[in-house]
């Protein structure tokens, strides 16, 4: 939550709230991560009613570990979606050795180039653009913004977030039409290598899944599954 904040956050009675305009599950869910002791149906009520007010599908970020330990089956129960089971990754950084590539720019500020590459690539909505730059330069996190360009076009871009001796690697993204070339590996390498420089010991990463190219790619590098979350998506009734 600290590497990729959210614009908004609302403490309720041991969920955290995270709202960022509906860009990315991630940043605009509950986190159901401490003990609570209000009535589960009335705490669920709250939730949907303050997504609802900013115009947001109410969505609930789970672990095997969240409170109280049965939220899953109620919210599967109330016609709550699971969706996009995505696995976290981890990797010491000690038995990382690669160095970074002269042909991956790492910088430690955003611009414009940067931002339209990644909606290019990624095909995300433009209308989230101003919502991921203030994301991006949000909170006290070193961050890494790491781009491969070929021919003055970017072709492969990722980020690197440190908190201390911890750095998150988020929106690894390549170029359609290039992918299965490296470049992914290339970026990504090159951003550890810029953490373990700056002194983390520890990365870590998220991945669908269902991405078999990424999972491949980051089983290749050394990184090791820690734990799976899944989403679970209120859905209109029919």
């Amino acid at each position: 939550m600290n590497a990729w904040p959210a614009l908004e956050t609302i403490l309720y009675d041991g969920w955290v709230l995270r709202f960022a305009n509906g860009y990315t599950r991630r940043a605009n869910s509950v986190n159901p991560v401490y003990a609570s002791s209000i009535d589960l149906n009335t705490k669920i009520s709250y939730c949907e009613g303050m997504y609802t007010q900013k115009g947001l599908r109410t969505i609930f970020k789970m672990t095997r570990d969240v409170f109280p330990p049965d939220l899953d089956s109620v919210l599967e129960n109330k016609g709550y979606a699971r969706e996009a089971e995505t696995s976290v990754q981890i990797l010491m950084l000690d038995s990382f050795k690669s160095e970074a590539d002269e042909r991956v720019d790492i910088s430690d500020r955003m611009d414009d180039a940067w931002l339209d590459a990644f909606f290019r690539m990624s095909g995300t909505d433009v209308k989230y653009r101003d919502t991921l730059s203030s994301i991006l330069t949000r909170g006290p996190m070193e961050r890494c913004l790491a781009q491969i360009e070929r021919s003055g076009k970017i072709i492969a871009c990722g980020v690197g977030a440190r908190e201390d001796t911890t750095v998150g690697l988020f929106e690894i993204i390549v170029d359609q039409q290039l992918r299965g070339m490296g470049l992914g590996r290339l970026i990504t390498e090159s951003m550890l290598a810029w953490a373990k420089k700056a002194g983390a010991d520890t990365s870590y990463l998220q991945v669908m899944v269902d991405n078999r190219m990424a999972l491949a790619l980051y089983k290749k590098l050394g990184f090791m599954e820690e734990y799976r979350y899944w989403y679970r998506v209120n859905r209109p009734r029919k």
